[in-house]
């Protein structure tokens, strides 16, 4: 089974002509709201892609028997909840111009509670996006642990960082996360690189990196007609996981998880065009290759 840690939020998805300036404002063209949470949404893929998964979040008092649970029942993802009473859960409200560009805020809500909670031992976790010292006990009690920063990386201390680089087998970051993580803990991208096993750096339209033992591999990103980037490295941790969980090596697994990302930018939402395994694999076939 595959465990994920963070959070579980309700997507609100606006589009913009333009993101304006400071003090300057602008037109919503067009506003959906969705299921989310990067954690959610790595565990709504892993469970699509025909894998176990298990979303270890904090919610409000407001989430059972809602749509949004009734929703990752019908997926078949184990809830291992911590609800909270008298709150909310997280929001997150995402804002996409015309050009591709996108700004996000995220209403925490139940997600909160984190900082009280006990973190637990798991055997095969991804740490999305939560609280920062919760994620720092998860990887130190897991056997495997993979981590990515998110939008939450401004919460993190530098030694909140250099202690989960020490404990996990994978980093997943975009490329402004790894920028901003060298600059938090004062080193260069390959010293970043090299406290890792494996390191994957995605890059938007120009694919992903797999650093793996002095070794260097760039997968291509797969054009594909974009309505929303929205979900898209979830996507890509969703099907790397789920193909390194059955036993494909790195590069392969980085190929799956391009494959599964491109499924998700084609439609609006984190969640909406999931792929299973056998859409996956076709799509992978004609573009690396039979898998």
């Amino acid at each position: 089974m595959i465990s994920v840690v963070g959070h579980t939020a309700t997507d609100h998805i606006f589009l913009v002509q333009n993101l304006p300036e400071r003090h300057h404002s602008t037109f919503i063209l067009d506003h959906k709201i969705y299921y989310g949470g990067g954690a959610a949404n790595i565990a709504a893929g892993i469970a699509t892609l025909g894998e176990e998964a298990e979303l270890v979040s904090a919610v409000g008092d407001d989430f059972a028997g809602s749509d949004y649970d009734l929703w990752l029942d019908e997926l078949s993802v184990k809830k291992r909840f911590f609800v909270v009473d008298n709150a909310r859960t997280a929001s997150c409200y995402l804002y996409n111009d015309e050009s591709g560009d996108q700004i996000t805020f995220f209403e925490w809500g139940a997600s909160s509670e984190f900082s009280n909670l006990e973190a637990p031992a798991l055997d095969f976790v991804h740490m999305a996006t939560a609280d920062p010292e919760f994620n720092v006990h998860v990887a130190e009690k897991s056997d495997f642990a993979s981590f990515d920063p998110g939008q939450d990386l401004i919460r993190y201390s530098k030694e909140q960082l250099e202690s989960i680089l020490g404990n996990i087998d994978v980093l997943f970051a975009n490329q402004h996360e790894v920028r901003d993580m060298c600059a938090m803990m004062g080193i260069r991208k390959d010293d970043l690189i090299g406290m890792v096993p494996l390191a994957v750096f995605t890059m938007s339209g120009d694919g992903s990196v797999l650093f793996e033992g002095g070794d260097v591999h760039r997968i291509p990103a797969i054009n594909v007609e974009l309505a929303d980037p929205t979900g898209a490295g979830d996507a890509y941790r969703a099907g790397f996981l789920s193909a390194y969980r059955r036993g494909y090596v790195p590069l392969t697994c980085c190929k799956v998880g391009t494959v599964a990302a491109s499924f998700v930018v084609e439609k609006v939402g984190c969640q909406t065009n999931l792929p299973d395994w056998e859409r996956m694999k076709a799509r992978y076939s004609e573009y690396f290759g039979v898998l």
